[in-house]
């Protein structure tokens, strides 16, 4: 279906048609659930990047700056929402990309190696580790990525696993548009926004900070999640509490 630009919803229906078109090789039907879930929330947030997710990206490019084997994890949804943007903050960081789905299969994990491949990068797609204490296919990872990293990025994860790399004394950066959710809540920062959207600002916060290694530690020194979290559902219930006024007038 071809969908006008003059259409008010046309951003995110553009997103909903990618992951739909994807659905089967790289996104599983469940995957959709999970979008609409995120969809909801971004409304709550007016479907911009509010301030304290510019905090938490702030954070969030110093703790990758600042690691020495950092990993950004890749499921089904991200894979079709933002490939290129991941493969740009990888390689502006120097990091490794590696797969990772709850609904794992062979099919699944070629279409994503396939698509990644196409697009000129590398992604790890062995499963000879597990994280311990998961028992589905989410626990499945590699040796040389991200069961032997110091930082992983994780979007638009689930909260088990996030807690299961915190066991492994993982540091977790996530992009989670439920604030109330275990993995926000498990995370060691938690951006809470549109993935579409936060990935190209983490990428362009890297650039601008990578020569900063004093600023990015005193950056993370001063970040507080559950500070951040707190300050990003005031800002719903004030936002929520102007619109009721609003349609009362």
């Amino acid at each position: 279906m071809e969908i006008p630009r003059t259409h008010p919803r046309y951003e995110s229906l553009i997103k909903r048609e990618k992951i739909v078109s994807d659905t089967g090789d790289i996104v599983h039907l469940y995957g959709l659930i999970a979008h609409g879930r995120g969809e909801a929330f971004d409304y709550l947030l007016g479907e911009v990047t509010i301030p304290p997710a510019r905090r938490a990206i702030s954070a969030a490019a110093s703790a990758l700056i600042l690691a020495s084997r950092p990993v950004l994890s890749v499921n089904g949804n991200v894979a079709s929402l933002v490939p290129e943007e991941m493969i740009s903050l990888s390689r502006v960081l120097g990091a490794s990309l590696e797969v990772n789905l709850f609904h794992r299969s062979r099919r699944r994990v070629n279409a994503i190696r396939k698509r990644f491949n196409a697009l000129g990068a590398e992604i790890i797609t062995e499963g000879d580790a597990r994280i311990p204490g998961i028992d589905h296919p989410r626990g499945i990872c590699s040796k040389r990525g991200i069961y032997s990293a110091d930082v992983v990025l994780v979007p638009l994860e689930d909260g088990d696993r996030t807690q299961g790399l915190k066991r492994l004394n993982k540091f977790v950066i996530t992009i989670d548009l439920n604030p109330l959710s275990r993995t926000a809540r498990t995370a060691d920062i938690t951006i809470v926004d549109e993935i579409t959207r936060a990935l190209p600002l983490l990428t362009r916060r890297v650039i601008s900070l990578k020569e900063k290694k004093e600023r990015c530690r005193r950056i993370l020194s001063e970040y507080n999640n559950k500070k951040v979290l707190s300050d990003t559902i005031k800002y719903i219930c004030r936002r929520l509490e102007k619109i009721s006024f609003m349609n009362m007038e």
